[in-house]
């Protein structure tokens, strides 16, 4: 038997004035471009996890009409896409079953939709792949393959993750690869569409998982950036310490997302340091109370972090460790002040770089919901606009125009190549003060 891993990667933005500038702004393209060169570590999870007498290849497909649908060469395939493209993905779908091509859909958006995405397949994975993956895989060998596999009554045990299958890619074609070393988060931020929505309960991976993960992937390219692939990476901060000090000794730089509380703990900095990371980047949302009240719907954490913003930032950058600092547009409580809001955060606090991204009503978020609830979604099945440079909704304090001109404007504000460098420059000089600083106390010299 053979199975296709198809990865409907990359995503197109709609607003065209946007791609116009993006055009001329290498800093804001850069990450756009790594998140849609990254390869799935679900569908390389779901490989390791099928038995190796089953034949398998991973295929990127950044366009449906990319991928040349040859009747016979799959029994199976496995299709794995972001809501953005998941109507591509469909299309594609449509395509390998019309070939007599047998079509499993998994992953966020179809756990959030399974009655749509179950009209385009023949068979569905709701929850985490994990659990589900091997029966499916069995009952495809004896022609009984079922509807839905449901695997959120079967909570995963993290600690018996297999170890991706980073073989089966093309080493030429990938400049960071992707490790998990946790899954959920113990925040309840109302836009978040990441493992949260299939794996509501937060739990780390064994140290020794996550290295041997990295292990494999040195055996294969021998020095190589490794972004974790976490929702939150430093939430369990005694966890954290410990991997740390075991990635500490692996000699490979790497880039993760977590929250402005790794500010806070002065030892575990010092081992980020140490382990060889090159970047955080951190949702800090809004640099203004109205933006940030009730983006977290537990206990409105994120607001109570705002006063902090500053000196997190500076003990961070101080420590070497370069901040990215993520920030979202058309926040309800927000008009078109938060555009120099935003600006003028970014130069005050010497951010090394800055993401911005648009208020996006991801399915299955309780912010999709609350929008629909109140008539504010464009459409109820905008999927493409869910790219977080395009608008889905209409915001609270200002029109869609408004937000869409706005946020262009902030991005050619942002990303000209001069005021890039401007961050960079100032931010070295930075360092090279803190370090006379410390050369100056470290003889007795500073009081």
């Amino acid at each position: 038997m053979r199975i296709g891993l198809i990865a409907v990667s990359g995503v197109r933005v709609w607003n065209e004035d946007l791609v116009r500038v993006g055009i001329t702004l290498p800093g804001f393209l850069r990450r756009s471009e790594i998140i849609a060169s990254l390869p799935s570590l679900g569908l390389l999870t779901l490989a390791a996890a099928t038995p190796r007498r089953v034949e398998l290849e991973y295929v990127e497909a950044p366009a449906p009409d990319a991928l040349l649908v040859e009747p016979g060469r799959f029994d199976a395939v496995a299709i794995s896409s972001f809501s953005a493209r998941i109507k591509e993905a469909y299309e594609l779908a449509d395509r390998f079953r019309r070939g007599g091509t047998k079509v499993v859909l998994g992953g966020l958006h179809v756990t959030a939709r399974p009655e749509e995405a179950a009209a385009r397949a023949d068979a569905i994975v709701v929850g985490e792949g994990e659990p589900s993956w091997p029966r499916l895989v069995a009952d495809l060998a004896r022609g009984e393959l079922q509807r839905v596999y449901d695997s959120r009554p079967t909570p995963f045990d993290l600690s018996d993750a297999p170890i991706p299958r980073f073989e089966l890619l093309d080493p030429d074609r990938y400049d960071r690869l992707t490790v998990q070393t946790q899954r959920g988060c113990p925040y309840r931020c109302e836009f978040c569409a990441a493992s949260i929505t299939i794996a509501p309960r937060y739990q780390v991976k064994p140290v020794e998982n996550v290295i041997a993960e990295i292990r494999r992937i040195k055996g294969i390219w021998p020095k190589p950036f490794i972004e974790l692939a976490d929702d939150n990476t430093f939430v369990n901060k005694s966890h954290s310490k410990k991997l740390m000090r075991a990635l500490a000794a692996e000699d490979v730089r790497w880039f993760t997302e977590t929250d402005v509380s790794v500010a806070s703990d002065e030892e575990l900095l010092r081992a980020i340091r140490d382990a060889g990371c090159a970047q955080l980047l951190i949702g800090f949302e809004s640099p203004s109370p109205a933006g940030l009240d009730g983006v977290e719907t537990g206990a409105n954490w994120k607001a109570k972090q705002l006063d902090g913003y500053r000196r997190a930032i500076d003990r961070i950058q101080g420590h070497g460790i370069t901040v990215n600092g993520c920030f979202v547009l058309g926040l309800d409580g927000t008009g078109e002040e938060a555009f120099d809001d935003v600006l003028e955060f970014a130069r005050e606090t010497g951010l090394y770089e800055v993401q911005v991204t648009v208020q996006t009503p991801f399915p299955g978020t309780a912010l999709y919901e609350r929008l629909r609830r109140s008539n504010r979604l464009l459409r109820e099945d905008a999927w493409e606009l869910c790219t977080l440079f395009d608008v889905a909704f209409e915001p609270e304090r200002m029109s869609v125009a408004q937000l869409e001109s706005g946020f262009r404007d902030l991005v050619e504000k942002l990303y000209r190549e001069d005021v890039v460098q401007d961050r960079r420059t100032k931010h070295r000089r930075r360092l090279r003060k803190l370090a006379r600083t410390k050369v100056v106390h470290t003889q007795g010299g500073g009081s």
